[in-house]
């Protein structure tokens, strides 16, 4: 078994799976490969017991927030493998161990998580990667696993890796070539963190959903729509639909309505203009300002 931590889990894996950090913790969860046959096992209850066929993919079992069992398509590229299993598959893990997970990347600014939430394309990831370029820690990319219950909602660190588009790895004057590609089935390539990767939880102190705009605004959300866009931005919604589990989800995205402000954060489509964004949450940030603010 190759033993890593990641999520402040310690996993216990038959895959090698060099995204992660390794560890010594004790096992949390366990990866393994297995044969699963749908007709024979045991029925998917959209719960703790998730049994699924992902057709690019194979077969997969995820059990008790413990147990990953992958049954993957002959022939799979290993990396696709790694990519499904560290993307949707930890979501439903995650999910199934009490966190709310979101479409979401992290960065750490003065002791607190700030978050940039958004679907894919928005430029969540090459945000946090111009964070990191300005001397931010990153604590999540993609998959943001929040703890909610306690004072303050807590973000969990994940793993050091930012998936990025060729054109904004040369942005930030890497070689393309120089990054591995995250699958054979994508141009993205991954900037595994050798340092500026922040390994314990902190509170999550806002949250920006970035979308499109002419020029670089942050406005503030009103609760409704605030509690509207955690849903949409929830991974692995359409995964686990039991009851306890939807009743669960809808009181922790109200919870964390409620403790943390969300705003709109309007971006241009501009490599160029990404440091102008940082300098805009950075002062927005200093000033505590919930009115519009522009640059």
């Amino acid at each position: 078994m190759y033993v890593y931590t990641a999520y402040n889990l310690g996993i216990h894996s038959e895959l090698p799976l060099p995204e992660l950090i390794p560890s010594d913790k004790p096992a949390d969860v366990v990866i393994r490969l297995g044969k699963l046959n749908e007709p024979q096992q045991k029925r998917s209850d959209g719960g703790n017991y998730l049994l699924a066929t992902i057709a690019e993919f194979g077969m997969v079992l995820v059990k008790d927030g413990k147990e990953i069992v992958i049954d993957p398509n002959p022939g799979i590229d290993e990396a696709i493998i790694r990519t499904f299993l560290l993307g949707v598959i930890i979501c439903v893990l995650l999910r199934q161990r009490g966190l709310l997970v979101l479409h979401a990347s992290s960065v750490v600014i003065d002791g607190s998580a700030v978050a940039f939430m958004a679907d894919s394309g928005f430029g969540k990831s090459t945000l946090a990667e111009c964070f990191h370029a300005h001397g931010y820690s990153i604590l999540t990319d993609d998959v943001l696993a929040i703890q909610v219950g306690g004072k303050q909602p807590l973000v969990i660190p994940g793993f050091p890796q930012i998936k990025l588009w060729p054109d904004a790895v040369a942005s930030f004057g890497h070689v393309p070539e120089s990054l591995p590609l995250l699958n054979s089935q994508t141009v993205k390539r991954v900037h595994r963190l050798q340092d500026g990767f922040f390994q314990q939880s902190v509170p999550l102190q806002k949250i920006y959903v970035l979308a499109w705009g002419t020029h670089s605004e942050i406005v503030p959300l009103e609760a409704k729509q605030s509690f509207g866009e955690l849903v949409r931005h929830s991974r692995e919604m359409q995964a686990l639909t039991a009851p306890e589990f939807l009743k669960e989800h809808f009181r922790q995205c109200m919870s964390v309505v409620q403790q943390v402000p969300i705003y709109s954060l309007r971006r241009q489509r501009s490599l160029a203009a990404l440091p102008d964004l940082v300098k805009l949450v950075e002062n927005e940030l200093v000033q505590g300002n919930l009115s519009p603010v522009t640059i």
